[in-house]
């Protein structure tokens, strides 16, 4: 079959795989998100599959349902549906005749996060509340006069979430059989991910509570794992408030809980790692205190359309013998076993991979994967982790691959020239004139505490596609690199992390005679957008530029970033009161007056990480100095808008680029 290269509107063809669980019956189900063009926004259906691949088939007609979930007995699959008023939750009875969904919890309930109780009678969930409201009922709507909106926290804003609306997440459990809800937790503070005790009588959630009035709970940067029993006043702190805990896990003997967190040692450089605590309470222990591992997914991406599964993981069946985590090391994301002897091994090794979303079967047989290649977007495996034979469950992007020309990575890799190792990848156009040069473009990425990997991106591929060699590369602060790396840009914002990138062009011209060195372009977003911002006022090598979702001023984006604090203290290293100096001096605002290379800008208007107004400060700047350039701001787009905004603009984006590296390149 004659393939044809990949363009923006490919976009609207893949079909997204997440959110896979197994039943106790053999069962999985998941996620399928598709795209309405009409519409122009995501539906996400509910599918099941058994684990041999067979009997893929969609079990719900809602265009919004996600987060599904089996009862215990495997009797009932669960999952929540976006309606008018919010999110309600649902089931399906598996052994009925009908299969049509029965609604449990209505929408006004705005269903956050759930999770069943070990014996299938009652659901735990989170929702929003007023501040020590009894959630008998939902919130009240009646309206009130215009007024101001007061605001009296340090940071008011998320990225995501908006301006503080005043209601705080809490926890609720819904008996199956009476029909009734209860709420467990009140007061000033949020409740997240829900976890019932393997006996049934608890249930443990995510807290930050401070307890001194006179600190700061804004700046405080830990969470703890709190237990209450259903009937109880008040929840039991578990942790002692040294770690940043993101997920957790019972062991299966409900002794201990196994903690994925973060000691913040090195601010949002440090790895996330494992500890144990007694469920009882306790000081955490690490958990393979040698493994120099980011656990979790730190991968970066635009064909992930969901985030990371719970994790730790562990399987009843086998008494908890091993426990499973996302690793990210070395440019791929892998699940590892972590053995009693705290020795770690990857369970999912396949070259270039993506390993973004998993599950355990209870009796430990099967892991269940969702993960992106070189090759395609996202499917479905299974692994028996007894024999290691892994079979692909599931095939939605078959059919659409099968007619695009997909240009796989080449790995990349070098020592730096102060002595780092580099690592990163080179896409080709496979399809070029014989003897004719290629143009590069260099591509940085975000965080800086991310990392690229060497699988299937569509923004990387409508470049290449277009002409271009693409270079991929993770400077010394990415993820998957050990510690000391993650933490190298640190205080030394376009100094080692700067060169390592310029000097991976270096390495990839003189490997690669096809490349034109005449021609080279340079793209990011985020901190790759600051770091873009800063190579094209300090070189005129780059003969085009993009710089999305990007930083300009250090010194106002102190103020207006929903992480101006930790971010530009933690990896800037000072604040606008005693080094306004040393930030302006690596703003590359300050230097924007040296920028010779036409910048194209670009960035979304609701953006509370990177606000909207960086954008506008560099623009109208290069404006007044008679600069090329030219800004594009995206309507009701934050942060992710490449990765999930909506899906005209994420096609735009592509051709705005892709048009502007044409015109300059």
């Amino acid at each position: 079959m004659n393939k044809r290269p990949i363009t923006p509107e490919d976009l609207y063809a893949y079909r997204w795989v997440t959110d896979p669980v197994v039943s106790i019956r053999g069962r999985a189900a998941y996620v399928q998100q598709t795209i309405d063009r009409e519409k122009n926004e995501y539906q996400t259906h509910i599918r099941t599959i058994l684990l041999d691949g067979s009997e893929d088939t969609a079990v719900t007609a809602g265009m919004k349902d996600s987060s599904p979930s089996w009862s215990p007995d495997g009797s009932m699959l669960s999952f929540l549906r976006l309606e008018e008023g919010g999110k309600g939750l649902w089931v399906i009875p598996v052994d009925a005749d009908s299969i049509e969904p029965k609604r449990l919890v209505a929408p006004e309930r705005k269903i956050l996060q759930y999770a069943w109780s070990p014996a299938g009678t009652h659901i735990a969930f989170t929702s929003k509340v007023q501040k020590d409201s009894a959630g008998t009922d939902a919130e009240s709507s009646k309206t009130v006069p215009l007024r101001g909106k007061v605001y009296e926290r340090t940071t008011p804003k998320a990225e995501g979430s908006g301006w503080w609306d005043g209601l705080y997440s809490h926890l609720f459990v819904y008996d199956i059989e009476n029909d009734a809800i209860t709420q467990l937790t009140a007061g000033s503070w949020n409740v997240s991910s829900p976890v019932w005790s393997p006996d049934g009588t608890e249930i443990s959630f995510v807290s930050k509570q401070v307890e001194d009035a006179s600190l700061d709970a804004d700046l405080l940067y830990f969470a703890d794992v709190y237990t209450i029993r259903p009937g109880e006043r008040e929840p039991r702190k578990v942790t002692d408030s040294s770690l940043l805990i993101s997920q957790f896990a019972y062991t299966p003997n409900g002794e201990s809980l196994m903690l994925l967190a973060s000691d913040r040692e090195f601010g949002s450089g440090s790895h996330n790692r494992l500890y144990e605590v007694p469920s009882a309470g306790g000081q955490p222990t690490p958990v393979a205190p040698g493994l120099d591992m980011q656990l979790g997914n730190a991968a970066l991406g635009d064909m992930k359309s969901a985030g990371a599964s719970p994790s730790p993981q562990m399987a009843a069946g086998d008494g908890g013998a091993s426990m499973y985590v996302l690793g990210t090391h070395d440019g791929t994301v892998d699940v590892y076993r972590i053995g009693a002897d705290g020795t770690a091994e990857a369970v999912t090794l396949g070259g270039e991979r993506d390993v973004y979303q998993y599950a355990i079967s209870s009796d430990g047989q099967t892991l269940l994967f969702a993960a992106l290649t070189d090759e395609r977007p996202g499917e479905l495996y299974a692994l028996n982790l007894k024999s290691g034979q892994e079979t692909r469950l599931t095939h939605h992007n078959d059919e659409l691959m099968d007619q695009l020309q997909v240009n796989k990575p080449e790995r990349i890799e070098f020592v730096s020239s102060d002595g780092w190792r580099i690592q990163g990848w080179l896409l080709l156009p496979e399809q070029r004139e014989a003897g004719a040069k290629v143009p590069l473009i260099l591509q940085i990425h975000g965080g800086p505490h991310a990392m690229y990997t060497g699988v299937f991106s569509h923004e990387m591929q409508t470049l290449v596609a277009q002409g271009y060699a693409v270079l991929m590369v993770n400077p010394r602060g990415s993820m998957g690199y050990g510690q000391q790396f993650a933490k190298a840009c640190r205080g030394d914002f376009a100094g080692g992390d700067c060169n390592d990138l310029l000097e991976a062009v270096d390495v990839a011209l003189a490997q690669y005679d096809v490349l034109d060195d005449t021609r080279l372009g340079v793209a990011g977003g985020s901190y790759g957008g600051v770091m873009t911002n800063w190579i094209v006022a300090h070189t005129n090598r780059f003969k085009a530029a993009v710089t999305q979702r990007s930083i300009s001023n250090w010194l106002s984006m102190y103020g207006t970033s929903d992480i101006g604090i930790s971010y530009v203290e933690g990896v800037i290293g000072g604040n606008p009161t005693e080094h306004a100096d040393m930030l302006w001096s690596r703003s590359p605002l300050a230097h924007a007056h040296n920028i010779e290379t036409p910048l194209l800008i670009m960035h979304g208007e609701q953006d509370y990480r990177t606000p909207v107004s960086q954008a506008e400060e560099l623009y109208t700047t290069l404006k007044r100095q008679g600069k090329v350039t030219k800004l594009i701001r995206y309507p009701g787009s934050n942060h992710s808008l490449l990765k999930s905004g909506k899906p005209s603009l994420r096609v735009d984006s592509f051709e705005q680029v892709n048009a502007w590296f044409s015109q300059y390149l």
